[in-house]
């Protein structure tokens, strides 16, 4: 499929003039097609949120979860059928916020997903109240004096928990978004890309131009599979490094750790069911 075959252009896109929004969209087209996926090989996930419509755009399957919980729901696809591609697609509200909680706990599992987050430090669906890594002082309609609360580091949490792939990237970096979302997809286990993106309607100071004068390209010198230099380099702000900042292959994926799963491969689908044990099950609840 090219880029143009995983657009859906039959739908009415819900997303303001100049969002940021649309360019990832792109990029994540052109990693699929780049990638030579088919529709039915991948099946994308969102909570709520603006950037998690971004599902409904695409010529593929998706579903759309409850607010902030993408990450489970995916999860439990790629284990009922560990032959597809899981990607979520959300914001850094739904993620980082109100999916902080399963965040935290599918990086413990490295729960074999790749998680894209539109980070543009501001909720836009409910019109322009901080998000988790909206920058202190940032003042908007609810935080009248500006944003208090230090603000959410999702690389640095990320790695202190043991996720085994950790980028960051902008959507003005096009090719080094799009390599790191095909680096993500073909890696075995949690993927974390954090992606920086701006809302011109409710964000007007982290804007394309402040993305750009704010992040740097990290160098072909620097070590990604070191730890602890991918931890100090997380916590690098303004500028932010832009980069693969940390992967493991040390780490056994979830589904791999799950016997069912140890021998046979097998989507739970595709498997015979023996009516007999679930109604032996059933009868002793009674």
């Amino acid at each position: 499929m090219d880029k143009k075959d995983w657009l859906n252009n039959e739908v009415d896109i819900a997303w303001c003039p100049g969002c940021g929004d649309f360019g990832l969209r792109n990029i994540v087209a052109e990693a699929y097609a780049d990638l030579g996926l088919k529709k039915e090989e991948l099946c994308m996930v969102s909570g709520i949120g603006q950037a998690a419509k971004s599902p409904q755009y695409y010529n593929t399957s998706y579903f759309n979860g409850l607010h902030g919980r993408a990450l489970p729901a995916a999860a439990a696809i790629k284990m009922v059928n560990p032959e597809l591609k899981v990607l979520v697609q959300s914001g850094d509200g739904d993620v980082y916020g109100e999916g902080g909680n399963h965040f935290i706990h599918n990086i413990r599992r490295n729960a074999d997903i790749t998680v894209i987050v539109h980070d543009n430090m501001i909720y836009g669906l409910t019109k322009g109240q901080a998000s988790p890594t909206s920058q202190l002082g940032h003042k908007t309609p609810i935080q009248v004096d500006g944003v208090i609360e230090e603000p959410f580091n999702p690389l640095a949490v990320a790695i202190s928990l043991g996720a085994t792939f950790v980028a960051k990237s902008s959507v003005h970096e096009k090719e080094l978004t799009k390599e790191l979302i095909k680096q993500a997809i073909q890696h075995d286990g949690f993927a974390l890309v954090d992606v920086f993106q701006s809302c011109v309607s409710f964000n007007k100071i982290n804007t394309n131009q402040w993305f750009r004068d704010n992040t740097y390209i990290l160098g072909n010198d620097y070590d990604p599979t070191n730890k602890i230099k991918a931890f100090e380099k997380s916590l690098e702000r303004e500028p932010w490094p832009l980069g693969l900042i940390y992967k493991s292959d040390s780490k056994v994926s979830y589904n791999k750790n799950i016997p069912m799963f140890e021998n046979d491969n097998t989507p739970l689908y595709r498997r015979n069911r023996d009516s007999s044990v679930i109604k032996e099950i059933m009868e002793s609840m009674k």
